[in-house]
Parts: C-alpha cells; structure tokens; sequence
C-alpha cells in the first residue's frame, strides 16, 4: 500500500521540475554571443581600465542614483592597471557585444584599489574586507544588496577563462531590461 503512494509523490515530483525549471529560465537573461573565443585573441594592446586619479567613493554614489532612476544593477569592477587579469577582463568587456550587455544592465564602476592599498572602504561597506585576488566583481541591487557575496573573486583568473564563460557569468546577475 505504501509503495503507490510513493509513486505518486515521486510522480508529482517529477511532473513539477519542468515547472520549476521554467520559472528560473524565465528569471536569467541571456548572455550575449561573444565574437572572441579565446582570450589570446582579444584586441591588443589590452585597456588600461583603472583612473587613479579618479574620486570611487563619488563615482560608486553616482551609479546607485542612476541604478536607482534606471532599474539598473551596479557592478563594481575593483582591480588595478598592474593586473594581467583586470586588463583581460577590461578586453572582454570592451567588445562591442559585451560593452552593449553591460550598458543595459549594469551601472559599471572601475574602481582602483592600487596595490590592495586603495579604495577599500568600498568593498569593506559591503562585507568585503580583503580582497581575495583582483579583479573582483560585486553585483549589488539599486538598493544595496549584494547579489554575489560569496563568489565576488571568480572573475580573479579571467586570463584562464574564455570569454564565453565571463559574459555568462556576468549575465547570471544581469536585471531584466525595463521597459518604458
């Protein structure tokens, strides 16, 4: 007697997982085709993407006001000129592609961090207190959560990784356009 409804629960089970599967398919965006399938082929020289010179703190505030009038994300690009990684990472985001994805999803701050010396407080205000590599990536809602506070260093072996593979990981945090 006890097996049926055992078939029945593992029935019901399996008659809900397209369901489900559904509803989180309906949450992702989708990444963009990047053009460049391996890293070595990115356009060289590779950018430069960190002002030294420029005021973060000013710049993080101004990417949550326009994230906030936008429906935009802010994704904070912590990392430094030095970084072969950062540069990779830059190179990838520059494409054509890539840079028209993260236009319509993300308010984008490059934020130098020198050394590890530099700009710290930022990362700090949201739970980071030492960075485990650069580049480090923190996607936060126009609101202040932190959508990736656990995995913020993946991005830390961009040089290891294809392209492909980074505009996905940044699309899984990417917001939905909005509309109007």
């Amino acid at each position: 007697m006890r097996k049926p409804a055992l078939h029945a629960f593992a029935l019901a089970g399996l008659l809900a997982l397209p369901l489900l599967g559904a509803g989180m398919a309906a949450a992702q965006v989708a990444a963009p085709t990047v053009s460049v399938t391996d890293t070595k082929d990115l356009p060289q020289p590779l950018p430069l993407p960190y002002d030294e010179e420029a005021n973060a703190d000013a710049e993080v505030a101004a990417a949550f006001a326009r994230a906030k009038a936008n429906g935009k994300r802010v994704m904070l690009n912590f990392g430094g000129d030095w970084c072969p990684d950062c540069r990779v990472l830059a190179g990838i985001m520059e494409l054509p592609e890539v840079k028209s994805f993260l236009s319509a999803h993300y308010e984008l701050v490059k934020v130098d961090v020198g050394r590890m010396n530099k700009n710290l407080q930022i990362p700090a205000k949201y739970g980071v207190e030492k960075l485990r590599g650069v580049p480090t990536v923190m996607i936060i809602t126009a609101d202040d959560k932190v959508l990736n506070a656990t995995n913020s260093a993946e991005l830390s072996s961009a040089r290891s990784m294809t392209p492909q593979s980074i505009a996905d990981w940044l699309a899984k945090y990417a917001a939905p356009v909005k509309k109007g």
